[in-house]
């Protein structure tokens, strides 16, 4: 029979578990038959061989629930899926190899993969159309017509789904000029855009004859970049499109209808001339806001849904009300010179060691977060970095703040002084590429030397800041919080306390007179702030909040603020149009997601 998709994209790992129906009873009162997730190998698998699927990360539970709610599913397991996601979603482990090959048939990788998919297709085989469940077709890789790096590649994906059980639909998704070199024989074509080009899906007829059309990502909005505008793309135009897509005959996938969070660290990046992070919202100016929220696409799409539908949708769910919870006085702080001995033990090394190759967690490395690289200097003067930071160091002499090194500032003159004293540098990862050629080079850290008066620096002791769960247990009990003073440089820790009297609802933080850093609610990672912006608002979901005392700590890198704002509002920036006529780009000549 004829059946015609109507897709939205929604990744359960960037929405919390205690709304996924909601946003799904919202797919179907759209008028959408189909929701659209990606599968994050990172999360699920991030120590080597210790695989997990649980809570938020239940994937079983997510697709169950999308079959209750009448929904069906395609599934883009990868095992990379780009997403603006931390390398596409690859573990930063497979960087410990020095010859790595990512997203190509290199033994290392394909061994690495084949022992993931052995985890995760028995989860996903039982949901299979044919067995009963939601799943009517799963996506070979992702858009690999823009990486095309090894021509065996993607028969290999295929053969490793096909040899797991997979008997639905295979497909694969490009934008137009990677779509010949993204093809697998055996599995359907599709595209992704946001501007309609004319012939994009006759275009489609010439790589392969007679078949349904599709576009995998139709794209509702775009990502931000720190540093950069917040994109909005007008409704109108947006429905426009989409309805011209569905008057060609073809079936369609909205990408995203709703984007939510890169909570944590997991925000990917971009590097074309420049190197360029994500922010922490993942809104992209979607169907639905970060928050889950209606915005006026979903009522348009809606009303051209039900025309073509022909029969009257669900009603829209009610909105959850977001609470403002007035001003959080942060009373205690403690800094990081003074907890750093009692919570982490130092890696001794005699030259600097990169993230990804710290001996932690079960020999997996570091993934996120920061690492301080210490070590004793005699004298000042020329620092140079040689362009081994990544992707950001503050330079301390001793305590004494000196400057900062990254892509663009690679020297700094270090003040003279007597004897001997400490040089830190504390290096943030701000988010690994997660597009294009530059995968393999993702490794954080210092990933080389550093020069004083052209001396190489040896002796390193090295202090992972992961901030994983453990890490924050331990920074509560810590003798040595006090109160703030009026004036305070970081890098240090920060804590105060939000009282709820009722049940707990929707926020959003504003960190006004803030620098730079990262909040945790509840041990709950709520992402990066940065006063560059253009996000000047943190989403704080109601279900991870608790009646009565809700504990907050911040990390801030720099310059304090004494309070922070919950606000019943989201501020994304300032916003930029996105034109239909040269629509998004990630690099000069190739417009792919």
């Amino acid at each position: 029979m004829p059946f015609r998709i109507f897709g939205g994209s929604m990744h359960y790992f960037r929405v919390p578990r205690e709304y996924w129906e909601d946003r799904m009873l919202k797919m179907k009162a759209c008028g959408l038959n189909t929701l659209t997730t990606y599968v994050p190998w990172n999360l699920h698998e991030q120590t080597r061989g210790k695989f997990d699927f649980s809570e938020n990360l239940d994937l079983e539970a997510f697709l169950s629930l999308a079959a209750k709610n009448g929904l069906w599913v395609i599934l883009r397991p990868g095992p990379y899926i780009c997403s603006e996601w931390d390398l596409g979603g690859l573990p930063s482990w497979l960087l410990q190899d020095p010859e790595m090959q990512l997203r190509t048939t290199y033994k290392g990788f394909t061994e690495a993969v084949d022992a993931y998919f052995d985890h995760l297709m028995p989860i996903v085989v039982p949901l299979q159309y044919k067995r009963g469940g939601p799943i009517i077709a799963v996506q070979v890789e992702n858009e690999y017509g823009s990486y095309a790096k090894d021509p065996n590649y993607m028969a290999y994906v295929k053969m490793a789904l096909l040899s797991r059980g997979i008997v639905e639909l295979l497909m694969t998704s490009d934008n137009k000029n990677g779509l010949s070199f993204g093809l697998v024989e055996g599995a359907l074509a599709t595209v992704n855009f946001q501007k309609l080009e004319p012939g994009v899906l006759k275009y489609l007829d010439t790589v392969q004859r007679d078949q349904p059309k599709m576009v995998m990502e139709y794209w509702t909005g775009w990502f931000d970049n720190w540093g950069g505008p917040h994109y909005v793309f007008d409704a109108d135009e947006m429905v426009n499109t989409v309805a011209s897509i569905l008057k060609l005959g073809a079936s369609i996938n909205l990408y995203m209808f709703h984007g939510g969070t890169n909570f944590g660290f997991m925000n990917g990046a971009l590097k074309t001339d420049e190197y360029k992070s994500d922010v922490t919202s993942y809104d992209y100016d979607a169907v639905l806001t970060e928050a889950g929220d209606y915005t006026s696409k979903f009522f348009k799409l809606r009303q051209l849904f039900s025309t073509i539908i022909g029969q009257p949708l669900p009603l829209p769910p009610m909105i959850e009300s977001k609470a403002s919870y007035g001003a959080i006085l942060l009373h205690q702080y403690i800094s990081l010179w003074d907890v750093l001995p009692s919570l982490v033990q130092p890696i001794k090394s005699e030259f600097p060691v990169n993230m990804e190759n710290l001996q932690l967690n079960d020999s997996s490395g570091q993934s996120y977060g920061y690492v301080l690289y210490e070590t004793v200097i005699f004298g000042g003067g020329h620092l140079h970095s040689r362009d081994h930071v990544r992707d950001r160091a503050q330079v301390f002499v001793n305590t004494m703040y000196v400057g900062e090194l990254d892509y663009n500032t690679v020297e700094l003159s270090l003040p003279e002084g007597q004897g001997f004293r400490q040089l830190r540098l504390l290096v943030e990862n701000r988010g690994r590429v997660n597009y294009g050629l530059a995968l393999n080079e993702q490794r954080k850290g210092l990933i080389g030397d550093i020069f004083l008066n052209k001396t190489p620096l040896r002796n390193f002791k090295i202090y992972s800041l992961e901030m994983k769960p453990d890490f924050l247990k331990s920074l509560r009990q810590t003798a040595g919080w006090s109160a703030v003073p009026d004036y305070f440089v970081g890098p240090a820790f920060f804590r105060g306390r939000l009282w709820i009297e009722h049940q707990p609802q929707d926020t959003f933080l504003k960190l006004q007179g803030w620098e730079k850093g990262v909040v945790f609610v509840n041990g709950h990672n709520l992402g990066r702030y940065w006063k560059i912006g253009p996000q000047e608002t943190l989403y704080l979901p109601g279900p991870w909040l608790w009646k009565g005392s809700n504990e907050i700590i911040i990390f801030e890198e720099r310059t304090a603020g004494r309070i922070i704002q919950s606000v019943d509002i989201p501020y994304l920036g300032r916003t930029h149009k996105l034109r239909r006529e040269n629509g998004p780009q990630r690099n000069r000549n190739l417009l792919f997601h």
